[in-house]
C-alpha cells in the first residue's frame, strides 16, 4: 500500500549557468541553522573542487540537506553547462520537485530550456524562482512571460503551468511572494517547497528498492552509490540483490556494509533508512549508475533513461617529446591508464578506449569543456601527457549514410558585431534560424551548426566581439554531414632546433607573427613556438645568438625590445591545435607541438596526404 512520508521533501535545484543555483543553496544552508552563528562559511560553500571555484562553475551534482519546521529537505545542486547536462539527468530521478532559477535580467536561457524538459518528461512539480531582482536591469515582469511560454513550448500540464513564482535574490538572502513585499528572508521559499513539492510516496511494508543515480567515490572505502529509497527500508548487513534495467545479466547478491543519509554538509551514518530517503551505501565494489539494491524473492530493477550519447573525442597518449619526464609525476601508459578508466567511477557521460597502440587511449565526452575539466584536473594530480584536437563523434544511417552532431547555437552580441559574427559561423556551415532584437539593443543570433564548427570558434569568437559577446549551445541531435570546411586559416611557427629560446633569435622572429616562448624557454625541433601572420607552417631558429666580431656602432647594440608572448590557458591551446599537432600538458607546461617532430619525415608525410 503506497503513502507518503510527509516529513521528507526531495527537491533539485536546476537552472542555467550562472544563474546563482549554488550561491541559493549557500543561503537555504545558512537560513535553515546548518552553520553556528560565528562560523566563517566560503561564498558557494557547495562547490568543491579547486576547478569549480576557481571557474565558479558546478561540473558535480551535490546532495545536502537541511531542515525547516520539523521537515528534512533534500536538495540536489545540479551544473548549468550543457557539458554536464548527464549529471543533471540523473539526478532527477531522485527528487519529486525542482526549483527552476531564471536570471531576472537574463530571462530563459538555452540550458533553462533543456533542464526544465528533463523535468517536465518526469512529471516533476516546478517552482519559478526569479533570481537577481536586486540587479539595476532586473526585469522579472518580462522574464516570467517568457517563463511561462517556455512552459507552453515544451507542453506542460495545466497542473505543471499553474507554478508558484518566487522573486529572489539569492546573494542578499531574501525571497517573496510578490515584488510589492518587502524582502526578509528565505522562509516564503521555504514554504513553498513544503506547500508544492509533493511528498515522497512508496511502500513501506514491500520489498527494498534503492535506484543509484549517482556515485561518489572515496579513497578509503571505493565506490559509494547514492540514490533514493523508492520502496521498503534498508538496514545495514541487510542482503540484497543487485539488478540493472539495461543489463539483464547482472544480478549478484550484495551486503550493505556503511549506510549514510545527508545533513548540512555532512554524511551522517545512519543504521537504517525509509521511504523517500535519499542514502549514500558503501560496501559495494560493482555498483553502477543506473543499478537498484532489491530485497526479497523476487527482485525487480526500476527502469533508467540512458545516459546521452558523446559526441566529441580526443586521443590522450603518453609524452614522447624530447622533454619527457621532466615535470611530470606519472608518465607512463600504466598511469596514464589506470588514471582515465578511474575516473569512468564518477563520471557517466565520459567513455574511454583503447586503441592499436598501448600508448594511446580514445577518451570520449559531451564537449570541450567537459575533455577540458579532466586534463586539469590530471595535470594537477602530477600526469604528463599529450592530447590530440578534439573530433566529433560520427554515426552513419542505415543507409550508409555520414551523420555528424549538430548544435543550436544563441549567440548575444552588440549590434555593430552581429555581422561578423553572422559570416564567421557561415563560414563554419552555420545556418541562421533566427533574429531577433532585445531591450538593451543586443542583437541574439540563433544557428543550427555542426558541432565541429564550434571546436576552436569561443576564442575567436570573444576576440572578434571585444569580449562582450556571449555564445550558448545546446545538443541538437545528428544530421548528414555538411561537408569540410578549414579551422584555422594562419599557420604555425615551428622551432628549427633544440635548445633554449633566446632574445635575439626571437627579435628576428616576431616580425613573422604572434609567439606563444620568451627567453630562458626550452624549446625542441618540431615546437609550436607561435602563430604566423600568414596561412602556411615557418620553421624558424629562436635559439640562434648574435655573431661577436670586433666591430661596433652605436646602433648595433641598442635593446631588443621584445613583444610580451603570448600565454595560452588550456582551453585556448586545445582551441589552436591543428589535426597535425599535438598539445603536450604536464604539471607545469602546455606545450604544442607537430605530430611529427622531424622536419623531412613531416615534408614526406604532407607530400603522401596530397
Amino acid at each position: 500500500m503506497k503513502t507518503k512520508r510527509e516529513d521528507v521533501r526531495n527537491v533539485a535545484i536546476i537552472a542555467h549557468v550562472d544563474h546563482g543555483k549554488t550561491t541559493l543553496v549557500d543561503q537555504l544552508l545558512k537560513q535553515s541553522g546548518v552553520f553556528r552563528e560565528n562560523q566563517e562559511v566560503q561564498e558557494r560553500v557547495m562547490d568543491s573542487n579547486d576547478i569549480e571555484r576557481e571557474r565558479g562553475i558546478t561540473i558535480l551534482s551535490k546532495n545536502t540537506a537541511v531542515h525547516y519546521k520539523g521537515v528534512k529537505i533534500n536538495i540536489i545542486d545540479t551544473p548549468g553547462h550543457a557539458d554536464f547536462g548527464g549529471e543533471v539527468e540523473r539526478v532527477l530521478k531522485m527528487v519529486d520537485g525542482v526549483i527552476l532559477l531564471v536570471d531576472a535580467f537574463e530571462g530563459a536561457m538555452p540550458q533553462t530550456k533543456f533542464v526544465l524538459r528533463k523535468a517536465l518528461e518526469l512529471d516533476l512539480h516546478v517552482i519559478v524562482c526569479i533570481n537577481k531582482i536586486d540587479r539595476p536591469e532586473a526585469r522579472p515582469e518580462e522574464v516570467i512571460d517568457e517563463v511561462l511560454e517556455l512552459l507552453m513550448d515544451l507542453e506542460a500540464s495545466d497542473e505543471q503551468l499553474d507554478c508558484p513564482f518566487l522573486y529572489a535574490s539569492a546573494k542578499a538572502g531574501h525571497a517573496v511572494l510578490d515584488l510589492a513585499d518587502t524582502p526578509e528572508n528565505m522562509a516564503p521559499l521555504f514554504e513553498t517547497i513544503l506547500k508544492y513539492i509533493p511528498a515522497p510516496e512508496g511502500d513501506p511494508d514491500a520489498d527494498t528498492q534503492v535506484l543509484i543515480s549517482t556515485i561518489d567515490y572515496n579513497e578509503y572505502v571505493g565506490r559509494i552509490g547514492v540514490g533514493k529509497v523508492e520502496n521498503g527500508k534498508i538496514a545495514v548487513n541487510q542482503e540484497l540483490t543487485l539488478l540493472n534495467h539495461h543489463d539483464l545479466d547482472k544480478r549478484k547478491k550484495v551486503k550493505i556494509s556503511k549506510l549514510y543519509e545527508f545533513d548540512g554538509l555532512n554524511k551522517v551514518e545512519v543504521k537504517e533508512a525509509s521511504i523517500g530517503s535519499i542514502v549514500a551505501i558503501s560496501g559495494i565494489e560493482d555498483i553502477h549508475i543506473g543499478d537498484t539494491l532489491c530485497g526479497g524473492d523476487n527482485p525487480e530493477a526500476i527502469p533508467f533513461q540512458k545516459i546521452s550519447e558523446p559526441t566529441l573525442s580526443m586521443n590522450f597518449m603518453v609524452n614522447d617529446s624530447p622533454l619527457a619526464g621532466q615535470e611530470g609525476k606519472y608518465i607512463t601508459s600504466r598511469h596514464l591508464r589506470d588514471r582515465l578508466y578511474r575516473e569512468l567511477n564518477t563520471d557517466v557521460s565520459l567513455r574511454v578506449e583503447d586503441t592499436d597502440s598501448t600508448e594511446c587511449f580514445k577518451v570520449s565526452g559531451r564537449g570541450e569543456l567537459h575533455l577540458s575539466v579532466l586534463i586539469e584536473n590530471m595535470r594537477r594530480e602530477g600526469y604528463e601527457f599529450a592530447v590530440s584536437k578534439p573530433e566529433v563523434l560520427y554515426h552513419t544511417d542505415e543507409r550508409g549514410k555520414k551523420l555528424e552532431p549538430m548544435e543550436i547555437a544563441y549567440v548575444d552580441v552588440p549590434e555593430e558585431f552581429s555581422g561578423t559574427v553572422i559570416q564567421k559561423l557561415s563560414e563554419r556551415k552555420g545556418e541562421l534560424q533566427g533574429m531577433s532584437t532585445a531591450s538593451d539593443g543586443s542583437v541574439r543570433l540563433e544557428f543550427h551548426i555542426p558541432s565541429r564548427g564550434l571546436i576552436g570558434f569561443r576564442g575567436e569568437f570573444l576576440t572578434s566581439t571585444k569580449g562582450t559577446g556571449i555564445l550558448n549551445t545546446t545538443f541538437d541531435g545528428y544530421a548528414p554531414y555538411k561537408g569540410d570546411f578549414q579551422y584555422r586559416k594562419q599557420g604555425s611557427l615551428i622551432a628549427f632546433e633544440s635548445g633554449e629560446a633566446v632574445a635575439y633569435g626571437l627579435f628576428s622572429a616576431q616580425d613573422r607573427g604572434t609567439l606563444f616562448v620568451g627567453p630562458g624557454e626550452k624549446v625542441y625541433s618540431g615546437m609550436v613556438i607561435g602563430q604566423n601572420g600568414k596561412a602556411e607552417d615557418i620553421e624558424l631558429n629562436v635559439c640562434k645568438t648574435k655573431h661577436l666580431t670586433n666591430t661596433r656602432s652605436s646602433s648595433a647594440d641598442e635593446a631588443l625590445k621584445l613583444t610580451p608572448p603570448r600565454v595560452l590557458s588550456l582551453e585556448q591551446a586545445i582551441e589552436f591545435i591543428d589535426q597535425d599537432e599535438l598539445l603536450e600538458v604536464t604539471p607545469e607546461s602546455l606545450r604544442i607541438r607537430k605530430r611529427i617532430l622531424d622536419p623531412r619525415e613531416r615534408k614526406r608525410a604532407a607530400f603522401r596526404k596530397q
